[in-house]
């Protein structure tokens, strides 16, 4: 008998039948390692890569990462802590954060989230944190945490990682992929896409029949000019109320003064949902602000009390209000036409009213937009019609999978885009190899 030796081959030595049993003939079954080829070294790709090795230990799992580094946007987010995911623990509850997608994460969401994703950093030795706005960070504080965690699984687990290898085209070869990138071509028996916004992988997908929505951007902050909110950044609001004029748009939240306008959660929120709306818009439209969220008529009782109990004191010198700073409360008192020297007692009715209405009504026109820090996200993508949730796989293609922004899902922030990313590269690792 003639014997050899193959690399990461499993051999099993078969008899032919009963006749070549007894002449001592055998043929030999070389069984090759199937291959997981994953797109894009992000939160999604990482999460598959590693759980997918650890589940089904006879895959050959590989990341091809376009750039010479991976997991930026974990880097980047939470301001360099990394927003992790978000408290909210009941899957009807948490779909509720998802301006697209909503519908399609239900199912998934009772398969793998918040808790699981917890569970899973805990047992790594990343212990997790919830913070009083229901964010969940690592306890470190650092995002580097997340990123040492990813690498050091990915690498105990076997998985492969090709850097600035950037995918050049998809195609179809029988029931394989065939991945070709600027270095060496890649045959895939199953094949994850997990891109995020990328047009030209878009355009890829396109050509294997599948359909793109026409990505907009989703969490922005809005650029306004106005005098009001001039030379004053860094200035917040713990719970302002944010209505879009003409429409049904509307958002509650922490607001926060910039250089170029209005940002914070708020806003931020209210840009995902109105995603669509405000690029049809062109970014021009105008807002109404509740600086304190509370009615007309109470702000103006709270305004008649402060004038009878400081009566002799000026207007401008200190806020009626602990959530507005004092630096605001001087911006609204002017913008109400009241002079810096007035004192409570010589305001009219009429003053009364028109600082009232810069509390609870305040209008501001928004003239663009600027991307939230480096977080940038989109609502659009593959057509979720198009998708099988059960395991994130193409249902055009069998074997073909995508996780993370490349779908047309989107969230809120706050931990929400990463839940969605953890969820599907769980579910895609399970359902790989079956």
């Amino acid at each position: 008998m003639i014997y050899a030796q193959y690399d990461e081959i499993l051999k099993q030595v078969i008899p032919q039948n009963d006749e070549n049993i007894k002449s001592g003939v055998f043929i030999v079954k070389l069984k090759m390692k199937k291959q997981f080829i994953i797109i894009g070294g992000g939160a999604a790709g990482y999460f598959a890569a590693i759980n997918a090795a650890e589940i089904h230990p006879d895959l050959e799992v590989i990341i091809l990462e376009g750039s010479n580094n991976v997991l930026q946007k974990v880097k980047v987010s939470g301001g360099g802590r990394c927003n992790v995911s978000h408290a909210c623990f009941t899957p009807n509850e948490l779909v509720e954060f998802y301006p697209r997608g909503k519908k399609e994460l239900l199912g998934p969401f009772h398969q793998f989230m918040t808790g699981d994703t917890m569970e899973w950093f805990e047992n790594r030795g990343i212990p997790l944190k919830i913070e009083d706005d229901n964010r969940i960070f690592p306890e470190s504080n650092s995002s580097q945490t997340i990123i040492n965690c990813f690498l050091e699984s990915a690498k105990n687990a076997g998985v492969k990682l090709k850097i600035s290898t950037r995918v050049d085209a998809i195609e179809k070869s029988g029931d394989k992929f065939i991945v070709k990138t600027n270095s060496e071509n890649f045959t895939a028996d199953f094949l994850l896409v997990a891109t995020g916004s990328n047009a030209k992988v878009w355009a890829m997908l396109e050509g294997l029949g599948h359909t793109i929505i026409k990505p907009v951007p989703s969490l922005f902050t809005f650029n306004i000019v106005d005098e009001r909110l001039k030379d004053i950044p860094g200035i917040s609001v713990p719970k302002a109320s944010v209505n879009v004029v003409n429409s049904k748009l509307a958002e509650q939240g922490p607001l926060l003064i910039t250089h170029w306008g209005l940002s914070g959660p708020g806003i931020l929120k209210l840009s995902a949902w109105g995603a669509l709306e405000f690029y049809q818009k062109d970014y021009q439209f105008e807002i109404e602000v509740n600086w304190l969220s509370k009615s007309f008529e109470n702000v103006l009782n709270d305004l008649k009390s402060a004038k009878k109990e400081q009566s002799k004191k000026q207007v401008i010198l200190r806020s009626v209000f602990e959530e507005i700073p004092k630096r605001l409360w001087e911006k609204l008192v002017t913008a109400a036409q009241i002079s810096p020297d007035s004192q409570w007692a010589q305001l009219s009715n009429r003053q009364l009213e028109e600082l009232t209405t810069q509390f609870t009504k305040c209008n501001f026109k928004v003239s663009g937009k600027s991307t939230f820090k480096e977080e940038f996200v989109t609502a659009g993508g593959i057509d979720l019609k198009e998708i099988n949730f059960k395991r994130f796989e193409s249902k055009l293609h069998k074997n073909l999978f995508f996780a993370g922004e490349v779908l047309n899902i989107d969230a809120v922030t706050g931990g929400f885009n990463f839940q969605n990313a953890w969820t599907g590269g769980w579910i895609v690792a399970e359902s790989v190899d079956s």
